[in-house]
C-alpha cells in the first residue's frame, strides 16, 4: 500500500508547489518552423552551432513546433546573428585575484512569415551566466564552454514562447 501510496504523494506535492506539465491547446495543425543557419560575430568558433542545436533540442523536447528543412514549407523562418560574447570578472580574492567570470551573450533574431516580419523584444535576447574560475586553465574552459551552453539553451526556451505565442498559423 505504501509503495503505492508514494508516487501519489509526490504528484501532489508538485502539484501543490505550483509545478505543471505544460499542454499546448490543440490546432488544427502543428507550426511548421524552419531555422537558418545564424551567423557569428563572436570570437567563439562553433558557437553558432551550440545555439542551433539548442533550438533544434527545444523544438524537438517540446513538440509544439514542427522543424522543417525547407523555408519554402514553413510557416516561420527563424535567421539571425550572434552579437560578440561578453566576458567580465565578478569576483575577486586577494590570493586567487578571479574566483568568478560572466558571460554574456546577445542575439538578434529575425522571424517572419513568408510576406511578413514578425516583431520580437530584444530584451529577451539577452542572457548572462555565471562560471568559476580555476587555476588550471582547462578547467576555467570548460566551465566557460559549459555555461555558454547554458545560455543558448535559456536563449532557445525565450525564442520557442515568443513563437508559440506570436506566430500562431
Amino acid at each position: 500500500m505504501g509503495r503505492r501510496l508514494l508516487p501519489i504523494l509526490v504528484c501532489l506535492a508538485l502539484v501543490g508547489c505550483g509545478y505543471r506539465l505544460v499542454d499546448y491547446p490543440e490546432r488544427d495543425q502543428r507550426l511548421a518552423i524552419a531555422l537558418e543557419n545564424f551567423s557569428n560575430e563572436s570570437y567563439e568558433p562553433g558557437y553558432e552551432l551550440v545555439v542551433a542545436d539548442a533550438l533544434r533540442r527545444e523544438v524537438a523536447r517540446r513538440g509544439a513546433l514542427s522543424l522543417v528543412n525547407n523555408p519554402d514549407r514553413a510557416n516561420v523562418v527563424l535567421r539571425g546573428h550572434i552579437a560578440p560574447i561578453d566576458t567580465a570578472r565578478r569576483s575577486f580574492s586577494s590570493v586567487v585575484l578571479t574566483l568568478e567570470y560572466e558571460v554574456g551573450v546577445s542575439l538578434e533574431v529575425e522571424f517572419f512569415r513568408p510576406g511578413t516580419e514578425l516583431g520580437l523584444d530584444r530584451r529577451l535576447l539577452r542572457e548572462n551566466e555565471l562560471y568559476n574560475a580555476s587555476p588550471d586553465i582547462e578547467a576555467t574552459r570548460k566551465n566557460r564552454e559549459e555555461a555558454l551552453r547554458r545560455v543558448a539553451t535559456a536563449l532557445a526556451t525565450r525564442i520557442h514562447d515568443v513563437i508559440w505565442e506570436v506566430a500562431p498559423p
